[in-house]
């Protein structure tokens, strides 16, 4: 049964396994541990004593198998649904013994081939057994080649301590850090979209840098051993506050907890720890499960945290998801398009707000009765600007008159149903061109607009602005007065294999804004480019240049870098922000996700050496695009957004 119902979560992580033993008896394997509590078994299939080098056939034709019985004993789905397959730990394919090594090569493929073969939905390989890896990797890089659609989860200790036993785990990767084994076997297996991690959680855990860059890794399973737990006041399991600090973090995203090992806690028969969220078990004659406080444990983790707020139920759909940015100077928004951002009740308090500020400046009490604002609205839209202008207004108890600017010809007409039907026809002129077209029949106090992007001027705010500047009054406000970029280096393994996958070179040379969530953030953002409005000489500077240097944290180890993460940050007026930079972000605001820039080749970077971008917006006479490139720690080639031919439309 699931760990617990929390809100909004839907996720893998809800459902928790146990490692068990090999034994012949399947059927009864998986009702004990599913009547236990557990959801799913990560159980042996094949008996662990067997080697092919020592069974002959005497010429007469293939012996069976030695598999925990036949594809017949469980029914499909209890096989897909409940069983993961652990293959044997014994097996190192890069032994210096031949004879071993070809038992082992052997063993693997015949155990992924039964497991293929029973429609289970992952098997756990075990970790390397030796200072190399890369047979290993060829392996299983050749068996991917002809894998449908299993996944096979990689295990991998995630720190190694004296007094800690996994089993399985060689001399080799406790002395190293266990991400570079990781990355290097990863690197020699070309086809590893199937490739998973399974972490082992063992008593020590490394620092929070080296914990966050798993994130942006393919991380499926966390394998978490009995001897990895404390004891409570009242004799049962518990984990350190570290521990319990890190497992919500597995859990949000969609990590499932498998726990390993025999029990080592000496809990009363027929007893229940007041934080146990499932039934006893202990009824019918049916025994509690050995490891049922352990279980229970996990899931007073789960249950206790929070809810997931209405913003992240509403982005789950997007999480990880590449879609080309918005064109609106080129191309005109649907209406599905218009209803999600004006849905974003946040933005527009934040406009409402810069507004009210702006006319308070603008007109003093003593020149309210004689004083009356001229307020353009510059890519008016279906009118959530115009709507956030008039209620500042109202608010403040200044006069205003109101030009709503729109090319969008269907956008025009909601705008003309919308001040008809809100009473406005004395407040508001609509103006149905290019706001860089228009030519206005008065200077405006106040210019209004939402043209960023979300690297801020990658929707061309800048070039836009420009043009609608010359009917702002030398003295008027704009709103926003100014933005800035910002990057920064991420790992993000399931973007890079997306990207990957078009194997082309024109996706890599394409900006994508995405709902960042699988990602690790290596290093603090950095700023990039600055826009300030009004700018009078801004046609003079829209092409920019910026070269960057970022330092891995010490303490984090060695790290991937598959692109860098950007975003923005706009001062609408004064002391009003608005922006989604991580450190500033405005909190429950949806209109923008993060925009990613791809690197062809990923690159490794070390703890303490610097990872140099160079950076340029580049204007020509009908489009804006961005390229990018890295200097250190190698030369990569100039990433080119120009060839996809964004942002076109000057």
């Amino acid at each position: 049964m699931p760990l617990g119902q929390r809100v909004g979560d839907k996720s893998d992580s809800r459902y928790c396994g146990v490692i068990t033993e090999f034994d012949d008896d399947m059927p009864h394997v998986l009702a004990f541990n599913v009547s236990g509590g557990f959801d799913f078994i990560v159980a042996p299939l094949m008996d662990p004593t067997y080697r092919p080098s020592s069974k002959t056939n005497g010429g007469c034709g293939a012996s069976v198998l030695p598999f925990a019985g036949s594809d017949l004993v469980l029914s499909p789905s209890q096989w897909s649904c409940h069983v993961v397959g652990k293959i044997s730990s014994w097996i190192d394919l890069d032994s210096e013994d031949e004879g071993f090594r070809m038992d082992s090569e052997m063993v693997l493929k015949q155990q992924i081939a039964w497991a293929s073969h029973l429609s289970l939905q992952a098997c756990l390989l075990p970790p390397p057994r030796g200072t190399s890896c890369s047979n290993y990797a060829k392996c299983v890089n050749e068996i991917l080649q002809s894998l449908n659609n299993m996944q096979l989860w990689l295990r991998i200790p995630l720190q190694k301590s004296e007094d800690d036993a996994m089993d399985g785990t060689s001399d080799y990767l406790q002395s190293v850090d266990s991400w570079e084994w990781w990355n290097e076997f990863r690197l020699l297996c070309e086809h590893h979209s199937q490739l998973s991690v399974a972490l082992d959680i063992l008593s020590s855990l490394p620092s929070g840098n080296s914990l966050g860059r798993w994130f942006g890794e393919p991380v499926r399973a966390a394998i978490v051993h009995t001897n990895t737990f404390l004891t409570n006041a009242r004799g049962y399991p518990c984990l350190s506050k570290r521990h319990q600090n890190f497992m919500p973090l597995f859990f949000n995203h969609s990590v499932q907890v498998v726990i390993s090992g025999k029990s080592v806690h000496d809990i009363p028969v027929g007893s229940s720890e007041p934080t146990a969220s499932h039934t006893d078990n202990h009824v019918d004659g049916i025994p509690r499960h050995p490891l049922r406080s352990y279980l229970d444990y996990v899931g007073y983790l789960y249950q206790r945290m929070e809810p997931l707020p209405e913003q992240e139920r509403f982005e789950l759909g997007y999480r990880d998801f590449l879609q080309s940015p918005l064109q609106p100077l080129m191309d005109n928004l649907e209406a599905q398009t218009y209803e999600t951002f004006e849905k974003d009740t946040v933005k527009y308090l934040q406009y409402q707000r810069a507004i009210s500020k702006a006319l308070l400046d603008r007109v003093t009490d003593e020149q309210v009765s004689t004083c009356t604002v001229v307020l353009m609205v510059v890519g008016a839209g279906r009118g959530p600007l115009v709507r956030a202008s008039l209620q500042a207004a109202e608010e403040t108890g200044r006069k205003m008159k109101v030009y709503a600017v729109e090319k969008n010809p269907n956008a025009v007409v909601t705008l003309h149903s919308l001040v008809k039907l809100e009473g406005w026809e004395n407040l508001v002129t609509i103006v149905s061109s290019d706001m860089r077209c228009w030519d206005a029949p008065e200077k405006a106090d106040i210019l209004v607009s939402e043209l960023l992007g979300s690297f801020g001027d990658n929707e061309l705010s800048p070039e836009c602005l420009d043009g609608a500047q010359r009917f702002l009054k030398q003295d008027g406000i704009s709103i926003p007065s100014s933005y800035t970029s910002f990057i920064q280096p991420v790992t993000a393994s399931k973007l890079y294999n997306d990207v990957k996958s078009h194997k082309d070179l024109v996706h890599f040379e394409t900006a994508y804004v995405v709902k960042l969530h699988n990602v690790a953030r290596l290093a603090p953002s950095q700023t990039v480019f600055t826009f300030n409005h009004p700018n009078y000489s801004a046609k003079k500077s829209n092409q920019r240049y910026k070269k960057l240097r970022f330092e891995i944290p010490s303490d984090t180890g060695s790290a991937i870098v598959h692109g860098f993460a950007g975003y923005f940050d706009a001062t609408l007026y004064k002391d009003v922000h608005l922006g989604i930079e991580p450190s500033t972000a405005t909190p429950n605001m949806f209109s923008w996700f993060a925009i990613f820039f791809p690197l062809r080749t990923p690159v490794c970077v070390h703890s303490g050496s610097p990872l140099e971008i160079h950076f340029w917006r580049c204007c020509g006479s009908t489009k804006v695009w961005y390229e990018w490139c890295l200097t250190s720690p190698y030369t990569s080639p100039i990433h080119n957004s120009n060839g996809r031919s964004y942002w076109v439309g000057l």
